[in-house]
């Protein structure tokens, strides 16, 4: 048997490769949209994709389960667990609890874990040319390394109302009579790891073990006392901003992410070109550098996206539902160009014209910047703290708002429409991307130079 974990460090997401050598068969779980990495793999390993699936209704980015099949000619399954209301609407084979994927020696058995989401499945591996027991478990947004899926992503992104609570319970009663019921060798696989906001304490290691889970991980001693609302209260304090950007990215998967199919390289855009589409407004400028280049000069109305952030840091401020320009990115040559391209599709975010390679000969401006000792004297409409809730719990500017920089697009009622608003995260970097499109949209926008750690440097430099 052959497993490839296929990590994206943008999302923190992992998609796993299943093949059988001796049959030649594959299945990949959990893919993404684009999708040459699975064929790659698929080529170089002699084998042919025939079973496509996924763990669950993912909230974070767009599916490639689709796109896979349509490539491939792939059987696609997904659960069909879940009750009416979380029924996929498009079609595929149904898998329900039981139910197994046969590649030649290979079982990929279904596992009914519902709590991240009520549809949710694990997938129970085994070698059988190696052993007839199950050796590994893709456990999706059910067990992380040292953390587990939130349950509260129904009522913070898709519309729920107090859905977390029973979310909760079924996550105990999940890990009580399937995962705990499991051998304590089986090797634990998820599909995030460290950073990603579907859960609070991710670990940055790719597996586990459920023996190692069982011993060491913060839920442990909770289910050894069966002490259900000692762990529902637990797990539901201190969870991270659910991004706005996760109820499309819900709806898109339930029905069925646009099948793209093979994608034309994007073509280098001349100067000229592009001036004339930023004055008439058919064009969106993305500059990919990082905030400190950004703050020296930058395209006017551009919005700020960092390369190495495209997807996560993109679906914050491009919501292609709503904004209809395609996308003009700044990139060193063509091949960086793709791979953007690809991270963000991996979000929906497919509209993009084209690239180019320097600023030269664009209409340039420089953003507003405050220094931290300037903030008291200074006059501002909004002091706006775009970091998480837990972040600004745990020590904020006194007098600022929070309003994470993954939600504030769409929730711009809450934004003064006159006066200046001072703008902070941490460090720099997501202020960048958060002021970047309020400047789009309109709002008169201060950055808060070098953003928090900065304010809090220069207030212990003064009492020194």
């Amino acid at each position: 048997m052959l497993i490839e974990r296929i990590y994206d460090e943008d999302l923190a997401q992992a998609s796993y490769f299943i093949g059988c050598q001796s049959k030649g068969e594959a299945i990949v779980v959990d893919g993404r949209r684009d999708i040459a990495v699975y064929q790659d793999l698929a080529a170089k390993n002699h084998m042919k994709i025939v079973a496509v699936t996924e763990t669950h209704i993912h909230a974070d980015y767009l599916s490639g389960t689709r796109e896979l099949a349509a490539a491939t000619g792939a059987t696609m399954y997904v659960s069909g667990e879940g009750g009416p209301d979380w029924q996929y609407g498009f079609d595929a084979e149904r898998l329900y609890d039981g139910d197994a994927i046969t590649l030649g020696n290979i079982s990929v058995k279904a596992l009914h874990t519902p709590g991240h989401t009520p549809e949710h499945l694990s997938f129970l591996v085994t070698d059988g040319a190696f052993s007839d027991q199950p050796g590994y478990l893709l456990s999706g947004d059910f067990v992380f390394s040292g953390d587990l899926g939130r349950p509260d992503l129904l009522d913070e992104a898709a519309g729920g109302i107090d859905t977390r609570f029973e979310g909760a319970k079924q996550l105990f009663a999940s890990l009580r009579d399937k995962f705990l019921t499991l051998p304590d060798y089986v090797q634990v696989h998820p599909a995030h790891g460290a950073g990603s906001a579907c859960g609070k304490a991710l670990g940055a290691i790719p597996s586990s073990t459920v023996g190692y889970e069982r011993l060491y991980a913060w839920w442990g001693p909770y289910l050894a006392a069966n002490d259900e609302q000692g762990f529902i209260n637990e797990l539901l304090d201190g969870q991270p901003d659910a991004h706005a950007y996760f109820a499309r990215m819900k709806h898109e998967n339930r029905e069925g992410p646009a099948v793209m199919g093979k994608r034309a390289p994007l073509p280098e855009l001349d100067a000229a070109a592009v001036v004339k589409g930023l004055e008439e407004d058919t064009l969106t400028f993305v500059d990919t550098r990082g905030n400190r280049e950004v703050h020296r000069g930058t395209v006017a109305r551009s919005l700020n996206i960092p390369a190495g952030k495209m997807a996560s840091y993109g679906a914050w401020v491009v919501d292609p539902e709503k904004g209809k320009n395609p996308l003009v990115l700044l990139a060193p040559g063509r091949e960086a160009a793709q791979e953007m391209w690809d991270h963000l599709v991996r979000v929906g975010i497919d509209n993009v014209a084209g690239y180019v390679t320097t600023l030269d000969g664009l209409p340039m401006t420089t953003p507003r910047l405050l220094q931290p000792e300037e903030l008291d004297g200074f006059d501002a409409a909004l002091l706006l703290d775009v970091r998480n809730r837990s972040e600004h719990a745990a020590g904020h500017i006194p007098g600022s708002a929070q309003l994470g920089a993954g939600r504030i697009m769409w929730h711009l009622d809450q934004l003064p429409e006159d006066g200046p608003i001072v703008t902070y995260c941490q460090s720099g970097a997501r202020n960048s991307v958060a002021a970047s499109a309020l400047r789009r949209a309109g709002y008169d926008v201060v950055e808060l130079d070098g953003s928090y750690a900065a304010w809090s440097a220069s207030r212990l430099s003064a009492q020194s």
